[in-house]
């Protein structure tokens, strides 16, 4: 028979999602000199604090390239109204520097948005740590608030490769997905760097690239994607026209030219393409029709049930 000191103490769950950065006890502060788990880096070094927004500096590892001016715009009246509600995340300087400025970690939109409405301070959690940490809480928050474009996801795993000298496989672990989703976005850098830009800009989503990249040739991968553009092709239009360049004795036949689109039209499918990164066709008879949102996979389902929720 146990006695009551004999009893273990039960294992502190672990928070999922950005949630476990931001636990509300205090700890005291304990560097990490290497790398570790995300978990491990989520230990609290304080309470949040109002800090001055000009000593927070960018973060450095910031995946993301493109913020919708509107998006902040609206982020900023919030912030006039009701304040920050969620603190950010920074660290003392860099690589532990405690110089009275701060590195962001996460929270950029805040920031930016709290700037904007004139706010002299912003509400912030400070962590203690390394280079390897800070990235990987911003990509992985970044990932799971679907923020970034194809483009912007390969580049950050390539930053995680390049700078921190990490396999695909601890990519996959590190990010949560699995090491096919990491190998895949990789593969788009092979894209010539005009159709890289177009699926940065969603006019062509990560379905259209991942077809174009069986021609395997930056000429043929070009030619093709002006054509899919010019022809408003789907992703499986795409895949079938790829098939058939790839073998003519198929007789695959050429897609046809469909009907011209009214300006109108044309203008909100392109605004639904850029927010969404995703393939969208709006087939419209006079003011009466359907949208229809094109997806190929799980985290491009997540992102449309995210995008409609708002």
């Amino acid at each position: 028979m146990s006695t009551p000191s004999e009893t273990k103490p039960k294992p502190r769950a672990l928070g999922k999602g950005l949630e476990s950065l931001l636990p509300s006890r205090p700890a005291a502060p304990a560097p990490a000199p290497a790398p570790v788990s995300l978990s491990a880096a989520a230990d609290t070094t304080g309470k949040p604090l109002e800090i001055p927004v000009d000593l927070i500096d960018r973060n450095p590892f910031q995946t993301r390239t493109n913020f919708d001016e509107a998006k902040l715009a609206e982020l900023a009246l919030s912030i006039t109204a009701s304040g920050v509600v969620q603190p950010i995340v920074v660290r003392h300087g860099q690589n532990f520097q405690h110089d009275g400025r701060y590195t962001l970690i996460t929270g950029e939109r805040r920031l930016l948005a709290s700037k904007k409405a004139g706010k002299p301070t912003i509400p912030a959690i400070i962590r203690e740590v390394s280079n390897l940490q800070a990235m990987e809480m911003t990509i992985i928050e970044n990932l799971q608030r679907a923020d970034l474009n194809p483009m912007e996801q390969a580049h950050a795993y390539v930053r995680l490769s390049r700078d921190f000298h990490m396999t695909q496989e601890q990519m996959a672990e590190r990010t949560g997905k699995d090491r096919a989703s990491v190998s895949n976005f990789l593969r788009l850098l092979k894209l010539p760097e005009s159709v890289q830009r177009h699926v940065e800009l969603g006019e062509l989503s990560f379905g259209h690239a991942r077809a174009l990249l069986a021609l395997d040739n930056p000429e043929a991968i070009t030619a093709a994607a002006q054509k899919v553009l010019a022809l408003h092709l789907s992703v499986r239009s795409t895949e079938n026209y790829v098939q058939g360049l790839l073998n003519p004795e198929s007789r695959a036949k050429e897609p046809k030219t469909i009907v011209p689109v009214d300006p109108n039209v044309r203008e909100a499918q392109d605004n639904l393409r850029r927010t969404l990164g995703l393939k969208v066709t709006i087939e419209d008879k006079k003011g009466k029709g359907k949208v229809i949102i094109e997806y190929s996979g799980v985290e491009d389902f997540d992102a449309i049930l995210s995008a409609l929720a708002k």
